[in-house]
């Protein structure tokens, strides 16, 4: 029988909470999100413009998460810049209804990635201040596949909306903006983490300052940032399956194929990643996304599509908690906010190169190009990682009894 010393504390209610105002955007979010590029290609976009769009609005997710965690942790205060991210993702929503123009379409997902960037970092700090140490991954499994489910239901609503509004894309996008208005409410009720503010710290924003955060941080930042350049938008995906001719109506369901894998696998993979190496399931889960990439640029029909869009759900099921659990790992208790952001910004440049990079050989070469490139950078990337220093974390973590 195990003693109470081994008995696994259970999740925080918390966390559980910030896991369903999660849930709430992301429904929102990816039912906007699933006929964005359709949106954008009826409006004149080629595969070019999406691929900058996406990376640019990414970037910038990444790049504001700097600013919004360092000011968590110089202020004590997470909760606010949760808040006003949410907050603002759902005000700005009814633009995409009523956008006529490419550039109105851009605008209105800047601000929602915007606000996305505002609320990421602290909300990850918050569940690395809330998380016991002994089931870090598993609490970070759980928000993300929360996160996951409500990115599973939106396009499911999309597509059960546009089956019954006849394909009205705009009535759709007016109905996105409800979940984010009961993810606002639920929030509202979180509390702050009592110990922050105790701990307030303003870490120096120069050469020494970032020092501070360790060596094992920025050798996870490279990383991440090598990870990133192999990962282009998923906007590519609804383009793959808008190519080989998925009926209009029923193109969200790619987001669906892949948020559904990746709902499942979260949750269990970050449990698992509390008792074996989180490097070596972070590398196993770069080999997927080689497999994924090889199938999409290799599909003649829909068995094969949706295999490898399947396949990039489970890869980032391997890997999207697992990085941010490795980030609580490594980074200073005082400074977590920062590292977040920091480690974030870094991924974003990679981001945008690799969307970039992803539309420019669509347009010159076509879609099969875009996913072979992205299987050598995936591969080279798990080489990486396989090869990589221990150090990535203090210790790799040894089970936990």
């Amino acid at each position: 029988m195990a003693s109470v010393s081994q008995v696994r504390p259970a999740i925080p209610r918390t966390i559980w909470a910030l896991g369903f105002v999660s849930l709430f955007t992301d429904m929102g979010s990816e039912m906007v999100h699933s006929l964005l590029p359709v949106l954008l290609t009826g409006l004149g976009a080629s595969a070019l413009t999406i691929g900058l769009i996406e990376g640019s609005a990414e970037a910038l997710v990444l790049v504001t998460k700097v600013f919004s965690g360092y000011l968590s942790d110089a202020t004590g205060k997470r909760k606010p810049l949760v808040l006003l991210g949410y907050g603002l993702a759902t005000a700005v929503k009814p633009l995409f209804p009523l956008a006529g123009s490419v550039a109105m379409v851009t605008t209105a997902r800047l601000l929602d990635r915007f606000g996305k960037g505002i609320r990421g970092a602290p909300r990850d700090a918050m569940v690395s201040d809330l998380a016991p140490p002994d089931i870090r991954g598993a609490c970070f499994g759980l928000r993300q596949s929360m996160d996951t489910i409500g990115a599973v239901l939106g396009p499911l609503i999309a597509v059960a909306l546009m089956w019954g509004l006849a394909s009205d894309m705009h009535a759709v996008l007016w109905v996105a903006v409800v979940p984010g208005v009961v993810a606002v409410l639920l929030l509202l009720r979180v509390p702050e983490p009592p110990d922050v503010a105790r701990r307030a710290a303003r870490l120096p924003l120069s050469r020494e300052g970032m020092s501070r955060l360790g060596v094992a941080f920025w050798r996870l930042t490279l990383t991440g940032t090598l990870i990133a350049l192999a990962r282009f938008s998923e906007a590519f995906l609804v383009l793959r399956a808008s190519e080989r001719h998925v009926p209009l109506t029923f193109i969200p369901l790619v987001l669906v194929v892949m948020s559904v894998v990746y709902t499942l696998t979260a949750y269990p993979i970050g449990r698992l990643s509390d008792r074996l190496s989180r490097t070596t399931l972070l590398a196993l889960g770069m080999l997927v996304l080689v497999a994924a990439d090889v199938a999409l640029a290799s599909a003649g029909g829909y068995a094969l599509l949706f295999l490898g869009i399947a396949l990039w759900g489970l890869h980032m099921g391997m890997t999207q908690g697992i990085l941010a659990t490795l980030i609580a790992d490594v980074a200073p208790v005082a400074h977590r906010g920062t590292a977040f952001g920091v480690f974030n910004l870094m991924s974003g440049a990679g981001l945008l190169a690799a969307s970039a990079l992803a539309g420019w050989l669509w347009d010159r070469h076509g879609p099969p190009a875009t996913f072979w490139a992205g299987a050598v950078l995936a591969l080279l990337a798990a080489v990486w990682i396989l090869l990589s220093p221990r150090s990535l974390a203090p210790a790799d973590q040894a089970p936990i009894p």
